[in-house]
């Protein structure tokens, strides 16, 4: 029986679920970039230097690089439902304890620690992927990432006037607390509202806890490989508090910071062997195989992607106020249009991921992702602000393209792992984040722009070799032994 049509004025079943989801999405974006509009406000009320500003950039997006994986396992193991609610209602005392910050080293702290708000999208991609079959699935991912992506640029839109409205020296605070109270509200709504799948449909569970499962000796090493960039990231940001930039480390400080990150690679390691050590001793049967090659393409694909939108959503209403001595309210709606454009772009490159082909479709967008960032880097004073604002859409439709695409692919790996693979994709957006803003903080906004382009490149002639069109049906074995045959094509 072929499918219904998804129905986005429905509000009931799936699309229910949908519509629910995304705007929980929404709320922890909203909560996460709620900062990135009031940057200018934040500088003259804290004496910010520019060095400050981009470490706050930096702290803004490192946190959620361990939490997206942690998160990804925590869904797999007690579903979305529960660890949504959980997550906003967390957020929402984090965006408090920001709000009310008196000092750079409080506000720095709060920054960091709302990167938790970043984990967020691991949830609700395991979400939509136990209600939406994989003909409609890469749209379905694509409206709740693009629709809930939005949460950043809404943030660019309406924060700077709401902190006009509420006035004062305190307008920001109270305009980044009603984030904060939206979160909390939310979270019961969500709880009482969603459940984790279908009446009578069985949520797969990891067979094992603590690190992902991986089915040969190759994976086993390429595992243990992708997982140094996520220390590495957080090393960097180490580095960046150290005494030889903005000095709100010591150098002992940091040194430990280096020794815990590598004892804690180690145990993770240990724990990966511990989880996988079958790989060793026999074959894994067939029907449990997967390719975690495909992990790796698919984490690479959304550093440059995704890594490249939180970059660039964090500095650009900076960067157009500089470049084109504008008010902190048009460089905030200018700055908007990159975010923006996820709500169409995003459901744009799931749905050619559905009709296209998935490969494919990486392929071009990554392309013409390329391509966008070149343009980019060549915006200076001279250029008109529409051209410049015109050059920043070109480029975000293509990013926002590229991110679609690759959680279009993500959900049809294997059902039973989507979570962790969804965290450990989305962490590499944020290990893309870091380092893009480690360079911007080191090098111009056109040379920033060129390092993107560069490193899309890089990533498009891996796409092209090494990703796999997913076929057939993927397998998942019931509690009682019955195999379920789920549909990827």
């Amino acid at each position: 029986m072929p499918e219904p049509r998804l129905s986005l004025v429905s509000f009931s079943g799936k699309t229910r679920i949908l519509h629910l989801t995304w705007f929980a999405f929404f709320l922890s974006f909203l909560v996460w970039f709620n900062h990135a509009p009031l940057l200018a406000v934040l500088r003259d009320t804290f004496a910010l230097t520019d060095q400050q500003i981009k470490t706050l950039l930096i702290l803004n997006v490192a946190l959620t690089i361990p939490a997206r994986i942690i998160v990804g396992m925590l869904v797999d193991a007690i579903g979305p439902r529960r660890m949504f609610s959980a997550l906003l209602f967390v957020s929402a005392f984090l965006c408090f304890g920001f709000a009310l910050a008196e000092t750079w080293e409080r506000l720095a702290l709060m920054r960091f620690l709302l990167g938790f708000s970043g984990a967020g999208f691991v949830i609700g991609i395991r979400l939509i992927s136990e209600w939406f079959p994989a003909r409609q699935l890469g749209v379905a991912e694509g409206i709740y990432g693009g629709w809930g992506n939005f949460g950043s640029a809404a943030a660019a839109i309406t924060l700077p006037t709401l902190a006009l409205l509420f006035g004062g020296e305190d307008g920001w605070r109270y305009a980044v607390g009603t984030t904060g109270l939206l979160a909390l509200a939310y979270s019961v709504v969500f709880f009482y509202s969603v459940s984790d799948t279908p009446r009578g449909s069985t949520y797969f569970k990891p067979k094992k806890n603590g690190a992902m499962e991986v089915t040969s000796k190759g994976d086993f090493f390429l595992y243990q490989l992708m997982n140094i960039p996520m220390y590495a990231a957080l090393g960097v940001l180490a580095w960046k508090l150290g005494p030889a930039n903005t000095a709100m480390l010591s150098a002992g400080f940091v040194d430990t910071v280096y020794v815990v990150l590598a004892v804690l690679y180690l145990i993770q390691a240990v724990r990966i062997f511990q989880i996988n050590k079958q790989v060793f001793k026999s074959e894994i049967p067939e029907i449990d195989r997967y390719s975690f090659r495909q992990v790796a393409v698919l984490d690479l694909a959304y550093m440059v992607t995704f890594g490249s939108e939180l970059a660039v959503v964090s500095m650009l209403p900076l960067f157009f106020m500089d470049t084109f001595d504008l008010s902190i309210v048009t460089a905030g709606l200018l700055g908007s249009f990159f975010g923006t454009m996820c709500i169409l772009a995003r459901p744009g490159g799931g749905l050619l991921s559905d009709r296209l082909g998935r490969k494919t479709t990486l392929v071009v967008v990554l392309a013409g992702l390329v391509l966008g960032y070149f343009l980019m880097s060549l915006i200076d004073a001279s250029w008109p602000v529409t051209l410049a604002v015109l050059a920043t859409v070109i480029c975000a439709l293509f990013v926002h393209f590229g991110t679609g695409a690759v959680f279009a692919v993500v959900p049809l790996v294997k059902r039973r792992l989507t979570g962790q693979i969804a965290g450990m994709a989305g962490a590499y957006g944020n290990v893309g984040g870091v380092m893009f803003l480690t360079v911007l903080s080191f090098v111009s906004p056109e040379v920033f722009f060129l390092v993107i382009a560069g490193s899309a490149l890089f990533t498009l002639l891996v796409v092209a070799f090494f990703l796999r069109e997913p076929e057939g049906h993927m397998a998942e074995v019931l509690p009682d032994g019955t195999v379920q045959m789920i549909e990827v094509t």
